[in-house]
């Protein structure tokens, strides 16, 4: 009778469950009320903090963006400023070559009417001693910065460096010829800063 009721009791038994929140991890004891409130709070602090670690990680994230685009501006601030300045650079280069180039040919056409005279002087046999040392310096300080001196007979006619003063026909020609200088032209690299005064023989018609 006993053993019936006992296994009769087994079978309307009601089963039994255990929060496993309650059993300690470590121990695998069950937990006393003090301690699930201690390990609730626990988790919920872990909770938080992972929470929190999260949001920091979110936000640094976000400044890490922010800081590779303001440096990004920067750099292309930089790079338009380095253009800038080359371009400054390079303006302000050609601006000076073009200053030192008119001042050259604005004293070269102010001497001219000296080297026509040592020319003359030089044709005439009447360029000698001091005279002489003096006109060969300045014609050279001349040439060295780009003045040169041009014409000569037997060359083509050709109207953008030549003046021709005097003309006559000759069937000795089968174009406009430079049959003789009467005053040498003077030109840099740029301009012409006199035109070589010419007689020209023209072929016969």
């Amino acid at each position: 009778m006993t053993s019936h009721e006992g296994a009769g009791g087994d079978e309307h038994e009601v089963p039994r469950f255990t929060d496993k929140r309650r059993i300690d991890p470590e121990t695998g004891q069950v937990r006393t009320p003090e301690e699930q409130v201690l390990a609730d709070a626990a988790e919920t602090l872990a909770g938080a903090e992972e929470a929190v670690v999260l949001e920091g990680l979110v936000e640094t994230q976000k400044l890490a963006a922010e800081r590779l685009e303001e440096l990004q501006r920067a750099q292309a601030a930089h790079y338009n400023l380095e253009q800038q300045y080359s371009a400054y650079v390079k303006r302000s280069k050609a601006e000076a070559i073009t200053a030192h180039e008119r001042g050259v040919a604005a004293l070269a056409e102010a001497l001219i009417p000296v080297l026509d005279d040592i020319a003359l002087a030089r044709q005439h046999g009447d360029l000698t001693g001091p005279f002489a040392s003096i006109a060969e310096k300045l014609e050279s300080t001349l040439e060295r910065f780009g003045v040169e001196r041009y014409g000569e007979a037997g060359e083509a006619f050709d109207p953008a460096v030549h003046e021709a003063l005097m003309h006559a026909h000759s069937a000795d020609v089968t174009e406009s010829t430079v049959q003789a200088v009467l005053q040498p032209g003077y030109r840099t690299k740029d301009r012409v800063l006199r035109a070589a005064r010419v007689a020209v023989v023209d072929p016969e018609a």
